[in-house]
């Protein structure tokens, strides 16, 4: 019988969970997606590979669940830089900066990851569901300004931030490209 390191059953299956996931992004940090499997992960942690299929039916299972936890927590992050008192330019700037320093974040190495790999059909749906959480807060400062098609500005935007991102990920100046994709980003949402 496993020992139990938490104050329940519950609270011990939670931190192995999350001790779990946390091994999974650094074996694809650091190893890539092909590197990624049930009996690797377990072996990251110190649990049988019998013992991480109680949280994980396979690889593909492991990766839909990094995508649960990091996206909703990026949008989280976008939302409340988005959020506040100030005027659409300044809300604006605020959503654009933190999308660009998730190239900084350790769960940026998803993104490769997924380009990478053939996602089956519902994958790709839930993906993309998620992917609307993040770029909802953009769709409605659009709405805001006054566009007649906030959905499809709010789209256009996004490939600015992702341009920006790639620049930023390939090695390019951070400061510069963050300044010149945050002013054509301005430019493109709010005129």
């Amino acid at each position: 019988m496993p020992r139990i390191t938490a104050a329940t059953v519950a609270d011990h299956r939670a931190s192995q969970h999350a001790a779990l996931l946390e091994a999974a992004l650094e074996i694809l940090a650091g190893e890539g997606a092909a590197a990624l499997t049930p009996a690797a992960v377990g072996a990251r942690v110190g649990l049988a590979r019998s013992s991480v299929y109680r949280y994980f039916s396979s690889t593909a299972d492991i990766l839909a669940q990094l995508v649960e936890d990091a996206i909703p927590r990026w949008a989280g992050v976008l939302a409340a830089a988005a959020d506040g008192s100030g005027d659409l330019r300044e809300r604006l700037r605020g959503y654009g900066a933190a999308t660009l320093t998730f190239v900084h974040s350790r769960d940026y190495v998803l993104l490769p990851t997924f380009a990478a790999i053939d996602l089956p059909a519902e994958c790709q749906a839930r993906l993309g569901q998620l992917h609307e959480t993040m770029i909802e807060p953009m769709r409605a400062i659009a709405a805001q300004a006054g566009h007649d098609h906030p959905d499809l500005v709010a789209h256009l935007g996004w490939s600015i931030l992702g341009e920006g991102q790639r620049q930023i990920a390939a090695g390019a100046d951070a400061e510069v490209v963050t300044a010149v994709t945050i002013d054509t980003l301005c430019r493109a949402v709010l005129t």
